[in-house]
């Protein structure tokens, strides 16, 4: 029997409003007091992470874009609950991808406390460096990393799997607390970057959660949220 998924106020249509004016690929020059990445470092990240140790199962915990839009290949997926952890939108301010100077949008990390339902993607065991480099150049273009990536504890089933994972940094300069709901949503129904409105990037987010049997009261009450939002600034007075 097909599950029948809760009908999001955001839609398509709403996000259509929201539009680049020019999209890039590849990473704009990194601002001031960072420096783009090298291979090496990510191999340097790598060894960090795993040391020399041969592993049978590389794990990654996905809770936001990685979730509808994989930076690398896998051969597994399932659900688990990372606990200590939540989702927030904490990671600012975006001025390039999902922002800009005018509008700056406002991303998804993981903060301290409460805890976090997401994906659980098993890496290839005979490529897993190599998904794990097109995973940091995706996630860690930049350096230093406002949300460097860790290990974390993943509850799954009768399973709990050690997983990587990217959580904020609270003292990175980039870390963004104590805004109410409303000034989020003020921000996610605004911001457009050169790939995409974090209004897509919110809609995408929860359309994906849903489909997994993930339901975020958080992300859901900011989906109609910003939906009344962009409903207000295209639609008022048709």
């Amino acid at each position: 029997m097909t599950r029948q998924l809760r009908q999001m106020r955001l839609t398509a249509r709403h996000v259509a409003y929201l539009q680049p004016d020019e999209v890039l690929e590849g990473l704009p020059a990194p601002p001031e007091g960072m420096r783009a990445a090298a291979p090496e470092d990510h191999v340097a990240t790598i060894a960090s992470l795993f040391g020399e140790e041969a592993h049978d199962e590389t794990w990654v915990f996905a809770y936001g874009s990685l979730i509808w839009k994989p930076a690398c290949e896998h051969v597994e997926i399932r659900t688990g609950t990372l606990h200590g952890w939540h989702r927030a939108f904490c990671l600012g301010w975006n001025r390039q991808h999902r922002g800009s100077e005018t509008t700056p949008g406002l991303m998804l990390a993981l903060d301290r406390g409460g805890s976090c339902k997401g994906a659980l993607y098993r890496l290839p065991p005979d490529r897993r460096d190599e998904n794990l480099i097109k995973l940091f150049e995706r996630e860690m273009g930049w350096l230093p990393s406002a949300f460097p990536p860790r290990m974390v504890n993943v509850r799954s089933g009768e399973r709990t799997i050690r997983a990587l994972t990217f959580c904020i940094d609270r003292n990175s300069g980039r870390y963004v607390s104590g805004l109410t709901e409303e000034a989020i949503a003020d921000v996610l129904a605004r911001a457009v970057g050169t790939r995409g409105s974090m209004a897509e990037y919110l809609h995408a987010t929860v359309e994906h959660l849903e489909q997994l049997g993930i339901h975020d009261a958080h992300l859901w009450r900011l989906q109609k949220l910003v939906a009344e939002r962009i409903e207000a600034a295209y639609e008022a007075g048709r």
